[in-house]
């Protein structure tokens, strides 16, 4: 299986095609060697890719990878900032062909089929954790460094992932499917790499954006009271 996941997840296949194309969530199903089916989501926006793999009958989180990623329309580079199977991959760059045939993304032999272009969610993008309240007012926290936690949405799905680029270190991630209506943000998980239980569970959020800054509130899975801000990434 570790090999279907190396060959697969670690080489995305990218023909010319402007880079905007390849903006949204993407999909595909693969069967592993014991006959599971193992769900594959990668999420572009930005400057930024990540993707995800786990069961896809129960969510059973298997891997994840990502970081940041250049496009000249015919070569996608990658630069791997996690990489929770293959932790070497951190700090290296790997460019490969890319095409796309009948609206599909090949990546190979394999064809990803898109989910959503960016939109309807209004949270598309990738965002750093870049403050949190304490006391009544919200501290800063620095995005600059190597730890970090970033959430990286589509229109309609997104993943955070906790990693140090130092280190190589994966902390965890989660994610799933999203909506946002009313101020009122809503996710639907359906992958948690600290506790699988959590598969199926829906959270509630109040949102807004705020100086280009998105501030969230409500209560964490554990039930916590929870105040954050998220930055848009610059770099």
């Amino acid at each position: 299986m570790k090999h279907l996941l190396f060959a697969l997840f670690g080489c995305l296949s990218v023909t010319a095609v402007p880079s905007q194309d390849l903006q949204g969530a993407w999909e595909m199903t693969q069967t592993d060697e014991q006959g599971t089916e193992v769900q594959y989501i990668a999420i572009i926006a930005g400057d930024y890719i990540s993707k995800a793999f786990f069961e896809k009958g129960t969510g059973k989180f298997i891997g994840t990878k990502g970081g940041s990623y250049k496009s000249d329309g015919q070569n996608f580079t990658y630069l791997f900032e996690y990489a929770s199977v293959n932790p070497e991959l951190v700090g290296t760059q790997k460019s490969v062909p890319y095409e796309f045939v009948d609206g599909k993304l090949h990546l190979g032999d394999v064809a990803w089929t898109k989910i959503d272009d960016g939109t309807p969610g209004d949270l598309s993008g990738a965002w750093l954790i870049s403050g949190r309240k304490q006391d009544g007012e919200v501290v800063k926290r620095d995005t600059s460094g190597p730890r970090k936690t970033m959430k990286i949405m589509s229109g309609t799905r997104f993943q955070w992932i906790a990693y140090n680029t130092e280190t190589k270190g994966f902390m965890g991630t989660g994610g799933g499917t999203y909506t946002t209506a009313d101020g009122k943000y809503t996710e639907n998980i359906g992958f948690f790499s600290r506790d699988d239980s959590r598969v199926g569970a829906s959270l509630q959020f109040d949102y807004s954006l705020e100086d280009g800054d998105w501030h969230h509130s409500g209560l964490s899975s554990k039930g916590q009271p929870i105040y954050e801000v998220w930055s848009k990434r610059t770099e």
